[in-house]
């Protein structure tokens, strides 16, 4: 199974300037609603994806469920090369198929738009040992006053919840006006991490940093 790890927070806590150290060589971005990321030169390091057989593109942009599952199964199995997957704003994924559907009548379209994400989360989580995947998402509170992954409807919530799915949870704070990785549930924050893999409970929101951190204690003697 790939090293996967849910990073969430509010839009300008520092979720994509994580990406700021990530070899654009190693690393492959779905970005789900196609804004330019805040890192410098990012169109010259990030190129679309021009077929599903090229091997140079390393961005696609896509809010459908069906070609970002495809493209994780295709980095997964025909990209060796790409050892790192991000995928950016993912909750959109929900979102935007909601937004979509709205005047479709029923409940049966939140039960589908839930399955849909679960089928992404699957195809990540299932991908090969040497990937890393970094699923970006919003946060929302819910009634506890606790900060968890954004979802649409209940299902996911109910029966699935998107977080444990994963072993990594990590939670955008800016603290002292830098941008931070919170590892560890305080109570008001829903992010976890393995006993030993960080030392601390805040540190840098730098991506490179923690996919090294994560294939070192997962892939210890491999």
């Amino acid at each position: 199974m790939s090293n996967t790890v849910l990073v969430i927070g509010p839009s300008g806590s520092g979720k994509s300037t994580s990406i700021r150290n990530l070899d654009p060589k190693s690393t492959f971005i779905i970005s789900i609603l196609d804004k330019p990321l805040p890192l410098k030169g990012f169109k010259s390091k990030y190129n679309p994806l021009a077929r599903w057989s090229d091997k140079e593109g390393n961005y696609l942009q896509t809010d459908d469920w069906q070609r970002v599952v495809r493209c994780i199964k295709m980095i997964n199995e025909d990209r060796p090369e790409i050892t790192t997957l991000i995928v950016d704003d993912a909750h959109f994924i929900m979102a935007n198929e909601f937004m979509a559907r709205a005047c479709e009548k029923g409940f049966d379209r939140f039960s589908e738009i839930a399955q849909h994400m679960w089928f992404v989360m699957v195809a990540i989580t299932k991908s090969r040992p040497s990937l890393t995947c970094f699923v970006l998402s919003h946060n929302e509170i819910d009634n506890n006053g606790v900060s968890k992954p954004k979802t649409v409807g209940k299902l996911l919530d109910d029966k699935i919840t998107l977080e444990a799915m994963v072993t990594t949870v990590l939670h955008t704070v800016v603290k002292d006006n830098q941008y931070t990785f919170l590892t560890q549930n305080d109570g008001l924050h829903v992010c976890k991490s393995p006993m030993g893999l960080f030392d601390e409970l805040y540190i840098d929101n730098d991506l490179q940093f923690v996919k090294q951190a994560v294939e070192d204690y997962f892939n210890e003697g491999e």
